[in-house]
């Protein structure tokens, strides 16, 4: 099977870095496949889950956070805010954090705008549904 390199990076560390037959990202425009030796791509992540299936086989998923995929030359780089694997996933924390996005947004609190809010809320989301679908220890 064909493959191509794919690093993700996130805010403060490598993810992945490695070689990859096939990935799937959440973009502005929906879910977007690639796979090796893709024409050359610009686009926007938004968040949601990262798909990708290593030669081996082996599948792996990624929370990720809002940034930018490049494709170019059979080679990919994901910059995003933040990418977690599944298992990860500190459930306890990102429940609070929903909560407290929650009570921002209700006007229970002014800690944080209402926009900021609105973010902290859908990463929060993402990060319970990924670990509950997708982590081994749920």
């Amino acid at each position: 099977m064909n493959e191509f390199n794919l690093h993700i990076i996130e805010a403060d560390n490598d993810f992945y870095n490695g070689k990859c037959v096939s990935l799937v990202i959440p973009t502005t425009e929906g879910m977007y496949g690639i796979q090796a030796m893709h024409e050359n791509l610009v686009a926007a992540v938004t968040i949601g889950v990262v798909k990708f299936t290593l030669p081996d086989g082996t599948r792996r998923h990624a929370a990720v956070s809002n940034g930018i995929v490049k494709v170019e030359n059979n080679e990919v780089l994901i910059l995003v805010e933040s990418a977690e694997d599944p298992d990860d996933i500190d459930e306890e924390r990102a429940r609070q954090e929903e909560q407290m996005a929650r009570d921002v947004m209700s006007g229970k609190t002014d800690r944080i705008n209402y926009r900021a809010a609105k973010g902290m809320l859908a990463r929060a989301v993402n990060r319970l549904k990924i670990k509950k679908r997708y982590g081994k220890y749920n």
